[in-house]
């Protein structure tokens, strides 16, 4: 359980994995802040969070925006005096092919994706450090270690993201300020798909699809640690979910239960620990 003094901000939240994330940190007990480009939907979001009893607030915010991610960043410290947890989930992912990305299709998509990380992170990045510490976190997911058809700039993103983490995560440390990913582990609803879509799409399929909300529980685990004890790394969320539902909150470490790439993580730790000095 976070201290309920915790705030964190999740962007791309008016649906899908982002929404769940949201509504995982407000049952856990913290403050949190949503943002996204979708009103009507972000309007949903901020109802569901109402619902559960989490205090909440609810921007538009275009991540592509500096301007704007720095008035969200200064907006949840106005209400609440600091920020602990940032969750970069937003994102522009059109299936299209390299023929059919248009140079503004491209930039708009990198835009978001590496584009609002960065801006996110230079958002928060003072009031962390001020605060001595908190915890960023992006999105991974198989696009961060694969490649894919008509994903040219959704892979390009999720490799970049990974290098972003891995770099910032070793000049963050003098500040206590962790940088991580975690992906879902699981299949979950189509990132294009709107709410709308979804109450439509038939009960059989919407089955197959993990529970966010769930699969939020690991994001919230990850900002219980410590910052210094985990940085640079990539994590999965339905392993790790299902770890702690099997051996609790306190469990035993090992990388294979926090990740469905326990090699991948333990080479980063261990490239990690010979950069630190």
């Amino acid at each position: 359980m976070l201290q309920k003094e915790r705030v964190a901000l999740v962007t791309g939240a008016a649906r899908g994995l982002g929404w769940g994330i949201a509504r995982a940190f407000g049952i856990a007990g913290a403050r949190v802040c949503v943002t996204d480009i979708n009103e009507d939907e972000l309007a949903r979001c901020a109802r569901d969070l109402a619902a559960d009893g989490t205090e909440d607030l609810a921007f538009h915010s275009d991540v592509a925006n500096l301007a704007e991610c720095k008035n969200v960043v200064k907006k949840i410290v106005d209400r609440w005096g600091r920020l602990d947890v940032v969750v970069h989930n937003a994102i522009y992912m059109p299936l299209i092919t390299f023929e059919a990305t248009t140079p503004e299709e491209w930039g708009r998509q990198i835009n978001v994706g590496i584009g609002g990380m960065f801006n996110c992170t230079h958002a928060v990045w003072n009031q962390m450090k001020a605060q001595g510490g908190g915890h960023i976190i992006g999105i991974a997911s198989g696009s961060s270690i694969r490649g894919y058809k008509e994903e040219i700039a959704y892979c390009t993103i999720k490799h970049g993201i990974e290098g972003f983490v891995k770099a910032l995560s070793l000049e963050a440390k003098d500040y206590n300020i962790a940088l991580n990913t975690i992906g879902p582990g699981a299949r979950i609803k189509p990132t294009r798909l709107s709410w709308a879509e979804y109450d439509r799409a038939p009960a059989d399929l919407r089955a197959t699809w993990a529970d966010p909300v769930e699969l939020g529980k690991a994001w919230v685990w990850l900002a219980t640690q410590p910052p210094g004890r985990f940085t640079g790394c990539r994590f999965d969320a339905a392993t790790l979910v299902q770890t702690i539902a099997r051996e609790g909150h306190d469990f035993e470490f090992e990388a294979e239960k926090v990740t469905l790439y326990p090699d991948d993580f333990r080479a980063r730790q261990e490239w990690y620990s010979s950069q630190r000095d």
